[in-house]
């Protein structure tokens, strides 16, 4: 295909139509009529050589090729956008955009419901999506899975990345309030647990692969100790569950825990080992580290999550 004979604004049409998947909302998204957006689709078949969409009832389905197209269309289109639209232009009141965040539950819990709240107010055109960690490639959820936005561990990040830290995260043991073992043992809350009474506990793990080995184990190592684990799950609110429904405990995020400790009947209390705290970051593709709406909500994420460092300094 000669790109000299191709209409750009075609890419638009795509763009939205792999969005709405209907001919009728595409239009409505982007301000054209519905049978400008079908003579659009036809020319867009015949410059790329495939049917693009499949009639299934009332939706256009998109073909593998098309599928293909989505994210790379739409980081293109956003950085024409911002190529175009200078910072001072930039109304986040009027901006329309959708972003993936990556990040565990924890994120689910202690993040999305301020964000919610801040994105009604000053941004109720922007569309968020928390979606899952993908196991034992969490960067790399950038480039191949059109995540926007991504929270992980701090660790050496790939050049075409950027990154800002978030906030740092202690552990802490959770159990179950009138734990037997732990009442037996007179261990009160927030008191340092023995030793061998914490490696003889049954452990819940959060691991989205399934591992039976965290950092807690590494902490545990470092002191030649070992503790029992029992169970694994991919989420903290499944860890959370367990611990609340049985005489397992687990470590966790201090401020997760703080946070669900009193509608889950949870106890905390203070690990044996040192554990050293954990500096979570926010990482993003460099090729939108300018663009202004990228820049405002990550700007809007960071100080969301600011008064989690203010937990951890006041504990």
């Amino acid at each position: 295909m000669n790109l000299s004979s191709f209409d750009l604004n075609l890419l638009r049409v795509l763009d939205a139509l792999l969005h709405e998947q209907s001919t009728v909302r595409a239009g409505e998204r982007i301000g054209l009529s519905q049978p400008a957006v079908s003579s659009a689709l036809g020319r867009l078949r015949h410059a790329l050589n495939d049917p693009l969409f499949v009639r299934e009832g009332q939706r256009l389905v998109p073909t593998e090729y098309a599928r293909s197209l989505e994210f790379p269309l739409r980081h293109i289109l956003e950085d024409v956008e911002a190529l175009l639209a200078g910072p001072a232009s930039f109304d986040p009141a009027n901006a329309e955009q959708s972003f993936k965040i990556s990040g565990s539950d924890f994120f689910a819990e202690m993040l999305m419901p301020s964000l919610a709240n801040a994105l009604s107010r000053l941004a109720p055109k922007i569309q968020v999506q928390l979606v899952d960690l993908v196991p034992d490639n969490y960067v790399g959820t950038l480039e191949r899975h059109g995540i926007d936005l991504a929270f992980v561990p701090k660790i050496d990040f790939p050049t075409w990345t950027d990154y800002a830290p978030a906030f740092r995260s202690r552990f802490v043991m959770i159990a179950r309030r009138g734990h037997p073992r732990l009442g037996r043992a007179e261990v009160r809350e927030g008191e340092i647990v023995p030793i061998d009474l914490f490696c003889d506990l049954g452990h819940v793990v959060f691991s989205p692969e399934g591992k039976l080995k965290a950092m807690g184990d590494a902490a545990l190592a470092r002191v030649g100790r070992e503790r029992r684990v029992v169970m694994t799950m991919p989420v903290f609110g499944g860890v959370t569950n367990a611990v609340a429904g049985s005489d397992l405990v687990a470590l966790l995020p201090e401020q997760l825990a703080r946070k669900v400790a009193p509608r889950l009947g949870l106890a905390i209390y203070t690990p044996p080992m040192p554990i050293n705290p954990v500096l979570i970051c926010m990482i993003w593709h460099r090729r939108n580290t300018n663009h202004p709406t990228h820049r405002w909500l990550r700007d809007l994420v960071l100080e969301l999550l600011a008064p989690l460092n203010d937990d951890e300094e006041r504990a």
